[in-house]
Formats: C-alpha cells, structure tokens, sequence
C-alpha cells in the first residue's frame, strides 16, 4: 500500500522570501510524501534576490517559483490542502480565506529576509540562518508518524515546531 501524500502551503504576506525557501525546502528534502506550494496575502510579485541566490546556490529548482496570492488556493481546483503554515508574524493575525477540507494550521515564525538591512554579504549570511531554521522544522514535521497521530496530538506537535528554538 502506498503512503498518503500530503499537500502542504506555507503563508508570508509578501511571498518574497521565507514561504518561497520552505516551499522548496519541503519539495526538495521530502519530495513524494509532500507537495509544498507557497503564498502570501499581500504577494510582492518577485522573489527577493538574496533569497533567489542562495536558492540557486544551494541547487535548489527555481525556474517555477513566483509570488502570489493566497487566493489561488481558496478557489475550486486548488489543491486540496492537508497542512497550512504560517512563516512571518504578519500573517499570523490576518484573516485567512476559508481553506477547503480544513487542513491542519499553525504558525512557525521566522524572522524575514526581505526586511534585513545591512550589507550584501551579512544579508546573505542571514538568510542562510533563516534557511537553516526554516530546514530544522520542516525536518522535524517530515519526520512525524502523521498517520499515526490523532488530530489533537497532531495539532499539539504542529505547534510545538514553531517553537523550536531559533539557535
């Protein structure tokens, strides 16, 4: 029998940066157990370059990536959503769009690239960082026996991630 494969979007307001590195992340690491998806409520329309760079540095595919609505997934013939994560505290408080199926949500707060200032070589250093921060917690949800979990233990774990520490 083969395992369920589960549909996965991470939210950001902008969808410029940290929802665009969990999404790949996600379709990289754990490719065929998940299919991750990205967007924002507010979508910048590019991605921000530090991110790019380190994106195509680190051999990840980018040729698809774009920034877009939150929308495209709330209509008929979106993907049916099993997981929705928040990544930045703007859209934590904002009102989300009634997701078909009720996926499974929680808020995994990173800090964000496209508002760091500073020179080019200290805003690439902190993107790896928030990279490598957004990699620990997809890693640690990858690695959750989903199936095996009731919806409560589930939630409670999902939450628990976004505590992680940020070391």
């Amino acid at each position: 029998m083969s395992e369920k494969s589960y549909n996965v979007l991470f939210l950001c307001t902008g969808n410029s940066a940290r929802s665009i590195m969990a999404e790949c992340i996600l379709n990289r690491e754990v490719g065929g157990r998940f299919r991750a998806y990205s967007a924002g409520s507010h979508p910048r329309g590019f991605i921000e370059p530090a991110v790019l760079d380190l994106l195509t540095k680190s051999n990840y595919p980018t040729k698809d990536l774009r920034s877009k609505s939150w929308d495209e997934f709330a209509q008929v013939g979106a993907p049916p959503l099993d997981f929705v994560f928040t990544v930045c505290d703007n859209a934590v408080g904002e009102v989300c769009p009634s997701w078909p199926g009720q996926p499974m949500t929680a808020h995994w707060g990173v800090p964000d690239p496209a508002a760091f200032e500073g020179a080019p070589v200290e805003k690439a250093l902190f993107c790896a960082d928030v990279m490598r921060m957004l990699y620990n917690r997809i890693s640690i949800f990858s690695n959750l026996r989903i199936e095996a979990l009731d919806r409560l233990s589930l939630q409670k774990r999902l939450d628990e991630i976004g505590k992680t520490p940020r070391e």
